[in-house]
C-alpha cells in the first residue's frame, strides 16, 4: 500500500473502488463525505472527498461545498484508520473523530468499503 494520501494511494483506493462496482446508495442524488484532517503535513492533502454517484464511488483530494457529511479528525488518526490500526467506533467514542451530518448512509458504505478494500494488519 502506498503512503497515506499520496497520489499513488488515491490511485490504489480508486482502482479498488472501480473494481468493486456500484456501492449501496439511497436515492438518485450524489452523496459526498468530506474528511478534514487537522495537523496534516504541509505536503499532504488537508481534506478528501468521498463521492458516491451514478459513476460509482471515488476519493478525491480536497473538499466539496455540497458535502452531506463532514468528518473531522487528526491526520495521524486518519492514517491509522486507513491502515486498520484504529477502529472508527473507538475514535468516535473517544472524541477523536467528529461528525456533522447524517450518519445513516455511512453505515451501509462502511461494510461495503471494508469488503472491497481490506485494511492492512
Amino acid at each position: 500500500m502506498a503512503d497515506f494520501l499520496s497520489a499513488a494511494w488515491f490511485e490504489e483506493v480508486n482502482e479498488s473502488l472501480r473494481d468493486a462496482g456500484s456501492p449501496p446508495r439511497s436515492g438518485d442524488a450524489p452523496w459526498r463525505a468530506v474528511f478534514e484532517f487537522a495537523n496534516a503535513p504541509a505536503t499532504s492533502a488537508h481534506a478528501l472527498t468521498f463521492t458516491v454517484d451514478d459513476a460509482g464511488a471515488r476519493l478525491e483530494r480536497g473538499d466539496h461545498l455540497a458535502a452531506d457529511i463532514l468528518i473531522h479528525l487528526d491526520f495521524h488518526d486518519a492514517r491509522d484508520l486507513a491502515a486498520g490500526r484504529l477502529d472508527s467506533a473507538t475514535a468516535l467514542r473517544e472524541g477523536r473523530l467528529k461528525v456533522r451530518g447524517d450518519l445513516r448512509p455511512v453505515v451501509e458504505l462502511v461494510a461495503w468499503a471494508r469488503a472491497i478494500h481490506p485494511i492492512e494488519g
